[in-house]
């Protein structure tokens, strides 16, 4: 009755069942569905860099409108107008018009965009409704047309991503399939906005997707690419803030200073990071319903802007002269106080509009006090490091902060600099922040959102690593009335020929009724009372592999054979089995321990023998 496991067969058998194994398995868990969901993903790349054309013509109209009173698509700065004291009521009554197309047409196009993203992938099934795709755009266009502080990315990556989830809904396709067009489509605004192909497919990463796989990869890269050949048709080539050229070697000083430009900018990160919550904090204790929240913003939009100018919209005629150098103290302060405090104010209201040009304009207003005491790398060095770094700072995105600023400005020589200002960044924030500027958001409305990636120890560890060989195994010839009632307890029992392959299974409960109805039973042999067709786990296939078979067919417990014809038994795999994998990973963590020692040439023990 008790199978006894032979040391030599199992040894003889291994090399065998890894070349098996081997031969079966591959690197990624890529179909050919893939080239079905490439293709959807090139036509959203096409409709979505149309549908940042018309985001930015929009905010070019509603600009034009509001502070100019005349026609026109071209983008303008706000900060010429000649309103005077009436320029405060125009925010407000553009923050009163997007607090009605919220209250009355959708809710979702509050925010800045990317959480909403992530909130529809994680809660909705990647599903978004159709209208969201007009209003989100619309109701961004007359925020940031009226003076919000904002930038057009975290709309159009929204929008974008509203298109690829539409399109994916005419098609019969699994929540993971919709969910991969929706980020191709996010990752495409994102590339026709800034001629930022790479970046745009590093914030999916990042920030979006959730896997690293070539099944999502792909698609998104092949949207982002056509987005961004298309853009030099729609938008014009890139480099959106072209630089003057930097050296190639900085020296010594130069990447201590970016050090020091990384601590201070992951400290900025944390510092808008806070106020923009504190912010929304302060908003929810209003006795007012939240469609009137961003008239308040829009009221200290206003006030600022009568201040400080330069601080309504956009703000890429601003981060251009940032990136030349040619910017004055008293502005660079004004960016710093006066475009954080409306950008943090009005963003904490519930309006529509995105954070990276602020947060560009930001830290390239902190690197440009940086250059007044750190060593002259060239015009325009320390803001676009800074630039890069509090993107990889508030956003928690280190290489999306690195490629960013390479692809805006096309300078490769800023990559060595660029790469420790924002690790450092990065590193700032991820010990002192629990979240970032946008998963805070998420984490408020209850959901919790890891954003670390990591080989799943199932994917890598076989059955046979972790089933047990020592388990009792009943003959299929034998009578059930020769059944011994002291027999060993375990859960199942597997049922074998001669030839120890596996005809059937026998659960505890069962065996217990065969032994009780004696005589009833007693004639037939355990192959005919056993359960033919079990569940079963094979040696040489990955342990995801059983945990989803387990999923699906409610077994915990199932026999582990060997050959997908004979069927021969070599063990037993429980849930519990399955644990040792995390153990092993968990040990892998915490267990410290010294692995190599120095031995001093005259320690103890030669003073010892010298005496």
């Amino acid at each position: 009755m008790f199978q006894q496991p032979n040391d030599d067969d199992t040894q003889k058998n291994a090399h065998r069942q890894a070349s098996a194994g081997a031969e079966k398995l591959g690197d990624f868990t890529a179909t050919p569905r893939m080239l079905m969901i490439s293709t959807l993903a090139i036509g959203i790349g096409v409709v979505t860099t149309y549908i940042a054309f018309a985001l930015l013509r929009l905010i070019g109209i509603f600009t034009n409108l509001f502070f100019f009173q005349r026609w026109g698509t071209a983008l303008v700065s706000p900060a010429a107008n000649q309103l005077g004291a009436w320029e405060i009521a125009v925010p407000v009554v553009g923050a009163l018009i997007v607090g009605l197309m919220a209250r009355y047409g959708s809710e979702r196009i509050r925010g800045h965009g990317i959480p909403e993203a992530i909130e529809a992938i994680l809660i909705n099934g990647s599903k978004v409704a159709p209208k969201l795709a007009i209003l989100k755009p619309l109701s961004s266009a007359i925020s940031i047309g009226s003076g919000g502080p904002f930038g057009a990315e975290g709309p159009i990556i929204m929008t974008g991503g509203a298109v690829g989830s539409m399109i994916a809904q005419l098609f019969h396709l699994s929540s993971v399939e919709r969910k991969t067009l929706l980020v191709a489509g996010a990752a495409a605004g994102m590339s026709a906005t800034f001629a930022a192909p790479v970046a745009g497919v590093l914030l999916a990463v990042e920030l979006l997707l959730f896997e690293w796989k070539p099944r999502s990869l792909i698609p998104v890269a092949l949207a982002s690419v056509t987005a961004g050949a298309a853009r030099r048709y729609v938008l014009g080539i890139g480099p959106l803030f072209p630089v003057p050229q930097h050296p190639v070697f900085i020296g010594p000083d130069g990447l201590l200073g970016c050090l020091l430009a990384g601590v201070l900018a992951g400290a900025l990160s944390a510092v808008v990071t806070l106020m923009v919550y504190a912010s929304e904090d302060a908003f929810l204790k209003l006795p007012i319903h939240w469609m009137w929240w961003p008239m308040v913003g829009g009221l200290v939009i206003g006030l600022g802007g009568l201040v400080f100018p330069q601080a309504l919209g956009v703000g890429y005629d601003t981060i251009g002269a940032l990136l030349q150098g040619s910017v004055a103290r008293n502005m660079l302060l004004g960016i710093l106080l006066v475009k954080s405090v409306i950008w943090a104010v009005s963003l904490g209201s519930g309006t529509s509009g995105g954070v990276l040009a602020p947060l560009l304009m930001m830290g390239g207003a902190l690197g440009g006090l940086e250059a007044m005491f750190l060593p002259h790398e060239g015009a325009g060095f320390w803001p676009l490091v800074s630039m890069g770094a509090i993107l990889g700072g508030a956003m928690g995105s280190p290489l999306t902060g690195v490629i960013f600023a390479l692809e805006l400005t096309h300078d490769v020589n800023m990559l060595v600099p660029l790469l420790l200002a924002v690790t450092v960044a990065y590193g700032f924030s991820v010990l002192t922040l629990r979240r970032s500027i946008l998963t805070e958001k998420i984490a408020r409305h209850g959901y919790h959102l890891s954003r670390e990636y990591a080989v799943d120890p199932l994917e890598i560890l076989f059955v046979r690593e972790v089933m047990r060989s020592k388990i009792v195994a009943l003959p299929g010839n034998m009578t059930a009335g020769r059944l011994a009632s002291d027999h060993p307890r375990q859960p199942l029992y597997p049922v074998v020929d001669d030839e120890k392959c596996l005809l059937g299974v026998i659960t505890r409960s069962n065996l217990h009724r065969i032994l009780q109805e004696g005589a009833a039973t007693s004639e037939r042999s355990l192959s005919e009372l056993a359960q033919t067709d079990p569940m079963v786990a094979y040696a040489d296939e990955p342990l995801r592999v059983v945990v989803n078979r387990m999923a699906e067919s409610g077994f915990t417990r199932m026999p582990v054979v060997e050959g997908r014809d004979a069927r021969k038994l070599v063990g037993m795999i429980s849930l519990s089995d399955l644990l040792q994998a995390r153990t092993r990973s968990l040990e892998d963590e915490r267990k410290r321990e010294r692995v190599l020692r120095i031995r001093l040439p005259f320690g103890p023990r030669d003073s010892a023998l010298r005496k």
